[in-house]
């Protein structure tokens, strides 16, 4: 062990812990602390992610690094191109270790498993005292959350969503839920309206650090997936307030009730589109849930609106972050349903004839954003009902999105889109077919396909994909309360019916084309 007087605290800062009040650097001070900050090309290619992803995150990171020094603080920070560069979080706290010889290492626990097995691996690879701190940016602590799984055989998020809110006291009005209910999403399915479109965002141009960031993936990452020429978010926290404040005084109020509606062509709609920045930790989840419910209180935005608001923060977002930790390394590799269709290639070119899909994908890929009825009740749905691998629908999720990282990202696709965790996170699969996409979108009306024809040419894939996936799975699903009634729907149909939509399924499936660009990576 080295000598516990020489040398500073070593405090590594991950590329998702941007945030000033980081428990790591509470209660430091500036002239005994060296702030460690990495790009490295572990992460930036484990799997091939989209360059507006890895744009983001190094733009925040040397801004925030800027900001840091700005501050008065040592900040060692190391690029992705140094020709030293070690490749990986370890290999860069080691080389940090030699330049400084620190008395101790302070890290914030990492958000996602592979990287925190590789921290809890420093204390025997290191000559120094290793302290691994609680990520305290969470409402509900890791250990806290697999205290409440512990003795549940089911973990469903609206109960954790209550006891969330009566932990914060939002919305809570005498130790009741305000008016009356806990959840409004009942007044949040509203189908858009005719020609609808939502005030434009704020959209900040990039500066000469974020534009360094563009060349830099441009020229060392040219094969990922992804446009740079509409990269527009969010990199310091000042522009994500700014980002902020436009959501609560523009697009709040009708944030709940369409936040389930498509449009073709309207990429952000009324969603605050601040998933990157809360994420990358410039915006603290809690301030916002305290300003919107602050909009309710003073007559500002509907309760619908402010209660879907703040559950998307402290119930689903604090919930698949607890079930991520308690179901990790399995959730990684479940696949309850057996599916073993590799990915479609138009998950990365948009060439299809599906005009919702085709939508979808090109704002993924111009924007690396869908939001979240996009993702789960088309890219999602589709990639269910036609039994496309967990594994590779996980990677794709995982890629494409400039807010994915592995906590949220794995729950969100192999529990709930694919159900390939047998049920422990959702209480069914949410399968649907083009009826759904029809009610809620405008995308059917000028497809190649149509959404009201159920066999056949020109019947919407969806339609027969939804009997096919019902037909194939019926031995585990049909007991199942909440989806098993369906099966008398089918049984009425008749063997002949049956067999049409069975026929037209499979036809389809037989034109899909296996992904071989390779953007996910290996």
């Amino acid at each position: 062990m080295a000598d516990q007087n020489t040398g500073p605290i070593l405090v590594p800062v991950l590329g998702d812990q941007l945030t000033r009040t980081l428990a790591s650097l509470r209660g430091r001070t500036k002239d005994d602390s060296v702030i460690l900050m990495m790009e490295v090309w572990d992460e930036a290619t484990y799997v091939k992610h989209h360059k507006q992803k890895i744009v983001l995150i190094f733009s925040a990171m040397r801004h925030f690094a800027q900001e840091l020094r700005d501050a008065g603080w040592t900040v060692d920070y190391t690029r992705l191109t140094d020709k030293d560069n070690a490749g990986s979080f370890t290999g860069e706290v080691a080389r940090a270790a030699e330049r400084h010889n620190p008395r101790a290492i302070h890290i914030v626990e990492a958000g996602e498993w592979r990287v925190q097995q590789a921290i809890e691996e420093w204390p025997d690879k290191f000559d120094c005292k290793v302290e691994i701190l609680p990520d305290d940016r969470f409402v509900c602590s890791i250990a806290e959350f697999g205290d409440w799984a512990a003795d549940r055989k089911t973990l469903r998020m609206e109960n954790f969503y209550q006891e969330m809110r009566k932990k914060t006291g939002l919305l809570m009005d005498d130790g009741k839920p305000a008016g009356g209910q806990w959840n409004y999403d009942k007044d949040n399915r509203a189908p858009p309206k005719d020609g609808m479109s939502a005030p434009a965002r704020p959209k900040p141009e990039p500066d000469e650090i974020t534009r360094e960031a563009m060349d830099l993936v441009e020229a060392e990452f040219p094969d990922h997936f992804g446009d740079l020429g509409r990269f527009q978010w969010p990199v310091t926290r000042d522009e994500a307030e700014t980002a902020a404040d436009a959501f609560f005084a523009e697009r709040l109020p009708d944030f709940g009730t369409y936040q389930d509606a498509m449009v073709h062509g309207q990429d952000d709609l009324f969603h605050s589109m601040l998933s990157t920045s809360i994420n990358l930790g410039l915006l603290d989840p809690m301030e916002l849930c305290r300003r919107a419910e602050d909009a309710y209180r003073n007559g500002d935005a509907p309760l619908n609106a402010v209660e879907g608001f703040i559950r998307q923060l402290i119930g689903w977002r604090e919930y698949v972050r607890g079930f991520y930790w308690h179901h990790m390394p399995d959730l990684e590799s479940a696949n309850a349903l057996n599916a073993q269709r590799g990915l479609p290639e138009f998950y990365w070119t948009g060439e299809t004839d599906m005009r919702c899909l085709a939508d979808c994908i090109r704002s993924t890929r111009e924007n690396a954003h869908a939001h979240h009825i996009q993702r789960l009740m088309v890219l999602g749905n589709f990639a269910l009902l036609a039994g496309i691998k967990p594994r590779e629908v996980q990677d794709w999720f995982l890629v494409v999105y400039a807010d994915a990282y592995e906590w949220v990202e794995l729950p969100n696709v192999a529990a709930m889109i694919l159900y390939a965790d047998g049920g422990k996170l959702a209480s069914k699969p949410y399968a649907a077919s083009a009826n759904y996409i029809n009610k809620m979108s405008d995308y059917c009306k000028d497809c190649a396909y149509s959404a009201s024809k159920k066999t056949g040419d020109g019947a919407c894939p969806f339609n027969s994909l939804y009997w096919h996936f019902m037909d194939r799975h019926r031995d585990r699903l049909e007991s199942n309360h909440r989806i098993g009634r369906i099966y008398a729907n089918w049984d009425r149909m008749g063997e002949d019916k049956q067999q049409d939509y069975l026929d037209t399924a499979d036809a389809f499936l037989r034109t899909l084309t296996p992904a071989k660009s390779g953007w996910a990576g290996d």
